[in-house]
């Protein structure tokens, strides 16, 4: 070894031992907050709560994971099915990604899951009407699919002709169940928040949920397909051919075009898109969203100057990604904080074990790359003719080398962001507010009494026989409010008297909503049967 970077067995340099001691310090990190959940429970080591059980495990290690890894079932389909064999050397790498993918993902479930002893339980307790049934049986199925078509590269790496012919003769087969079952379970993760329609904002909520899930995974495993082989010849000096990354981010601009449009359509037709301007928190992430993930990287896909530069390219496939994951943080976290009348930010530990799950997936895909043939042999250097020679080298990076820090400052911050603006959110609330962090049947923790909102006066329309006034003290037991009865499913708890979907309608009360949901004359007084009884004068 000469000097402090040496070589490996492979001839590839030995990369600083900073980074090294910052993997871990992050898997140590991630065992640490792993522990605590295992002796203490969720509650020691996580900031859930009952009225908010899913967070940062689910909301990116689970959804971002699993739609990450969706560029192995797109790559392994185009070459496999289609016979597009120019997109050969892709697929190696996009299954491999896919394959860690989705073991990190079941991971993360044990540790987020409250009896993760009892995981076993779907494969012989089934309930065919869950979302989750479904979901439980197609990851364990696709991670099977991905762990044979992964097996050739390790058949090879110890010459194990045998079963590489028996998984060689059963390959196409197995891509097409595996197309069919990453396509049912990334379009049913957006199941899950479509039976939720009086949780999720109304700027994420919709019935077309499920397909806006599986689009976007898309996108998102054609940007991870190009972002890794840039990491990788960072990393490793090993990299796929600029032509087919080129092809990707091609089909890339057609997918975050459609996608992109049918979302804002989707908001205009359901009455939604105002909210987009509503300069509340979730109208900010939203935009950043939108903006981030899919109108700027799809410029810079769509114009071949940048498209060409490899700057330009990863920077537009980072993009992607950072909107992607911007996205699924933002329907699990962001857009269910406001019915759920809490603020919840992940706790340390939270983010250590995420941290480390995402260092353990570095560490496994380079030493893949390391020791198996997950990237094609690099064929030797023709000369190429002098007029080739002269023109201009459009891989050329189009920023400077501080460009990758930077970006990842700006994925940091946009963490930084999310729960701040939910912290802004606690804050700013009022006393209703305050009422609404209640356990259900009692008083915030650690307070002697709760202090009920002053009465609240609806607006009055032209039509009305007079003002109506809530009061809570009428409606509620103040000794042991329930006040997740009304604010987890009808209203809004900022601004208060805003239904948490649609708007007031003299129509929507009288046909059994919001009001009427008690009003209905068994529950408590119909809202017909005496008008002056809430509109009073």
């Amino acid at each position: 070894m000469n000097g402090a970077i040496g070589k490996t067995s492979l001839g590839l340099p030995v990369r600083p031992t900073v980074w090294k001691a910052l993997l871990v310090l992050l898997v140590g990190a991630g065992l640490y907050g792993a522990l605590v959940r295992y002796g203490q429970g969720l509650g020691a080591a996580t900031n859930l709560s009952d009225e908010f059980p899913w967070g940062l495990w689910i909301g990116f290690d689970v959804l971002v994971g699993v739609g990450l890894a969706a560029g192995g079932f797109v790559i392994a389909a185009t070459v496999h099915l289609f016979h597009l064999k120019k997109y050969e050397p892709i697929a190696r790498p996009a299954i491999l990604t896919a394959f860690l993918g989705y073991l990190f993902v079941i991971v993360a479930l044990l540790v987020d899951l409250g009896q993760p002893h009892r995981i076993w339980h779907p494969l012989i307790m089934w309930n065919h009407h869950s979302a989750m049934f479904e979901i439980g049986w197609c990851v364990m199925l696709y991670t099977t699919v991905l762990a044979l078509e992964f097996s050739p590269l390790v058949f090879e790496r110890f010459g194990l002709q045998v079963p590489l012919k028996l998984v060689r003769t059963i390959y196409v087969p197995l891509v097409i169940a595996g197309v069919l079952l990453s396509t049912l379970h990334q379009s049913s993760l957006g199941t899950l928040y479509v039976i939720a329609p009086d949780k999720l904002h109304g700027l994420w909520y919709t019935p077309l949920l499920p397909l806006f899930f599986l689009i976007s995974a898309v996108a998102g495993g054609l940007a991870m397909t190009i972002f890794e082989s840039y990491m990788s010849h960072r990393a490793f000096g090993q990299r796929l051919e600029h032509e087919l990354l080129l092809g990707l981010a091609r089909v890339a601009v057609v997918v975050l075009a459609v996608y992109g449009t049918w979302r804002l359509l989707d908001l205009a037709l359901r009455g939604n898109f105002g909210l987009i301007f509503a300069g509340t928190p979730e109208s900010v992430l939203f935009c950043g969203e939108i903006g981030l993930g899919v109108a700027l990287p799809l410029v810079l896909f769509a114009l071949p100057a940048l498209r060409r530069r490899e700057g330009g390219l990863f920077l537009g496939a980072l993009l992607v990604i950072m909107g992607f994951i911007l996205n699924r943080v933002n329907v699990a976290i962001t857009g269910m904080l406001g019915s759920a009348g809490v603020s919840y930010v992940p706790s340390l530990l939270e983010f250590a074990v995420t941290m480390s799950l995402v260092a353990l997936g570095f560490v496994l895909f380079s030493l893949a790359v390391k020791h198996l043939s997950v990237f094609p042999a690099e064929e030797p250097a023709v000369a190429r003719p002098a007029a080739e020679r002269a023109a201009p080298v459009l891989a050329r990076p189009i920023f400077g080398r501080g460009t990758l820090l930077v970006l990842w400052g700006l994925l940091l911050v946009g963490f930084v962001a999310v729960g701040y603006t939910q912290g802004w959110r606690g804050d700013a609330e009022d006393a209703a507010a305050v009422a609404a962090v209640a356990p259900r049947g009692g008083t915030p923790p650690g307070a002697s009494s709760l202090e009920l909102p002053a009465p609240y006066e609806f607006a009055q329309s032209a039509h009305s026989p007079g003002p109506v006034t809530f009061d809570h003290a009428t409606h509620v037991d103040p000794g042991a409010p329930d006040c997740a009865l009304c604010h987890a499913t009808l209203f809004s708890i900022q601004p208060p008297g805003k239904p948490l979907r649609g708007e007031w309608t003299y129509a929507r009360i009288h046909e059994g909503d919001l009001c009427a949901s008690c009003h209905d004359g068994s529950s408590a007084m119909a809202v017909a049967q005496d008008c002056t009884s809430c509109h009073r004068m």
